[in-house]
């Protein structure tokens, strides 16, 4: 009889260390990831940040917070603003951040993730609203680094580091599409009256110049007709221009109008 109570005894005895074993020993032991930290708090009281690795505890005293290190890659939602010209737009973008202190994002703010992405939509709001349109299309970097230095430098006593703010997305009404198709089309026929001025012009240096040569050159005059007449030759037009030297008429005009030929032997 007595046996059998001391089986039951130690039975008992088992069965209540494996309990006892079961809700301690979670509570004992964690196991840290590279990429985790622990903070722990004893009693209320700020401990430190632990990890990677194993962490023991006292059960019901300490109480553990994870805290990831890897980079947080957080979505700003589309945001409608104006710009400093008048222009609404709607933009989104994408901030990346990371904590640096385990501790400073735990003790610091409430949810280190929504307070750094909530002040990335205002910041966004602030600079965007502060610049032109042109100049959110054209200067994209610019843009970004401005509004990661803002995030950053009010991100750091929660301990976290933003490392990028990307501006993805920037949707224009309608009819500012519409406007900026149309100056695009005017500038690109302003460019295009501009080449063809500027090759006018190279054609009428090059023609002053073949006259000037001519003129220092009569044969040059000579060599060009009779190349032009072996360009008509090759042709099949059944009509042939032949063009005729000034000189052969100059004696009709002194036959004509013999006064301005006296005219031009007195002038000599």
């Amino acid at each position: 009889m007595n046996s059998e109570l001391d089986l039951s005894n130690v039975f008992l005895w088992i069965i209540t260390i494996v309990i006892l074993a079961g809700i301690l020993l979670p509570q004992m032991f964690r196991i840290m990831r590279e990429y985790e930290r622990g903070v722990v708090f004893r009693l209320g009281k700020l401990v430190g940040a632990k990890g990677p690795g194993l962490i023991v505890l006292i059960p019901f005293v300490d109480r553990l917070v994870k805290v990831d290190l890897r980079v947080v890659t957080s979505n700003v939602p589309k945001q409608e603003i104006i710009t400093i010209d008048n222009v609404p737009v709607t933009v989104d973008a994408i901030t990346f951040f990371k904590v640096v202190d385990a501790e400073a994002a735990i003790v610091n703010v409430e949810n280190y993730l929504e307070a750094t992405s909530f002040f990335a939509q205002t910041t966004l709001r602030s600079v965007l609203g502060q610049v032109e349109l042109d100049e959110l299309l054209a200067q994209r970097d610019k843009i970004n680094q401005s509004i990661q230095t803002i995030v950053d430098r009010h991100t750091d006593p929660w301990g976290v580091k933003v490392t990028s703010v990307e501006v993805k997305d920037v949707l224009l009404p309608d009819s500012m599409k519409r406007a900026m198709a149309k100056q695009a089309e005017t500038e690109r026929e302003r460019r295009a009256k501009i080449i063809n001025a500027q090759g006018e012009q190279q054609a009428a240096k090059k023609l002053v110049e073949a006259g000037n040569a001519i003129r220092k050159e009569p044969i040059a005059l000579q060599l060009r007709y009779l190349q032009t007449m072996n360009e008509l030759a090759d042709t099949n037009s059944t009509i042939t221009f032949l063009p005729m030297p000034m000189e052969l008429f100059s004696a009709f005009t002194n036959y004509l109008h013999p006064e301005s030929g006296k005219g031009d032997k007195k002038g000599k």
